[in-house]
């Protein structure tokens, strides 16, 4: 009877890892498996949702609760929901190895279109010989007034402590970056127990050893949680149009809607406010030639 009634009642989660079309929700101390309805695979870590216990550790998303954010990649045939409910974006760099300008930039237009803060934080700064030529590249992004916040988790782990533990405070935030950038480093100096923690999640989704193949979400207090999410060298931006685009590179902001053209696509088009802006370093030319890319891709999705 009680079972029955369990299976009656709708209960509220957040989902805090997923692999696949199966998904892990934390329901006040106990972790649910969960899987949707039918094939929908719509739901993303971070979800509050509504779910309907189908045993003692098995329920079903009913619905999920309104976003204030959702955070996604996508390419010309798919998209990814990478987080929802994100305020900061964190995009981890590091002296070495090499990061891409690429990723950053898309990171933070994916940021920007979502309403979430980006901050970007450089990794293995104890590397000396590397480090003028990594602040000069990041140079770009603070100018931009992106934060950058200079640590080494393996060679100053207090400081890196230091540095993170104000930022994160009342904040639900997520942390992206190539591999080898040191992400997991940072998240196992943060978040007590998360080796423990990633191994339960890993045992409850049955996704074996391949821990790092899932996002998953730490609360770390009532109000504060930290999403590490898999290394990716990709960040498709397929699914934002124009307007969107062009309202996503901040740096755009000034010179918007002073073109000859009220239609200007900010191309080729004479009197273009922000072609001129370009011309005159006023914007930076790798991230016209950004827009110019994510413009092309966005007209040629399938999906």
């Amino acid at each position: 009877m009680i079972v029955s009634a369990q299976k009656n009642t709708t209960e509220v989660g957040t989902i805090i890892a997923a692999h696949g079309r199966h998904y892990l929700a934390q329901v006040g101390e106990e972790k649910l498996q969960c899987v949707t309805r039918g094939k929908k695979s719509d739901v993303a870590v971070g979800d509050r949702v509504n779910l309907k216990r189908t045993s003692a550790n098995q329920a079903v998303i009913e619905s999920i609760a309104e976003r204030k954010t959702l955070l996604y990649r996508s390419d010309q045939y798919k998209s990814k929901l990478l987080a929802a409910n994100v305020t900061q974006l964190f995009i981890v760099v590091a002296t070495e190895p090499g990061f891409t300008d690429d990723l950053i930039s898309r990171a933070l237009v994916a940021a920007e279109s979502a309403g979430v803060d980006a901050h970007i934080i450089l990794n293995k700064t104890d590397i000396e010989a590397a480090l003028p030529r990594t602040r000069q590249r990041l140079e770009v992004y603070r100018k931009l007034g992106y934060p950058v916040h200079e640590v080494s988790a393996q060679a100053h782990p207090d400081a890196t402590c230091d540095t993170f533990m104000p930022l994160l405070q009342g904040q639900t935030t997520i942390l992206i970056g190539q591999s080898g950038m040191g992400k997991s480093s940072i998240i196992n100096l943060i978040v007590p127990d998360a080796d423990i923690a990633v191994r339960e999640i890993s045992a409850a989704l049955d996704t074996g050893k391949h821990t790092t193949t899932f996002t998953r979400l730490y609360v770390m207090a009532d109000d504060t949680a930290i999403i590490d999410s898999p290394g990716f060298q990709e960040f498709g931006l397929y699914q934002l149009s124009e307007g969107m685009l062009e309202r996503a590179f901040r740096e755009f902001a000034p010179y918007l809607g002073k073109c000859r053209f009220y239609n200007c696509h900010h191309l080729t088009e004479p009197d273009c406010a922000v072609l001129a802006a370009v011309k005159n370093g006023d914007i930076a030319a790798m991230r016209h030639q950004l827009y110019v890319q994510l413009l092309h891709e966005s007209s040629q999705k399938l999906y």
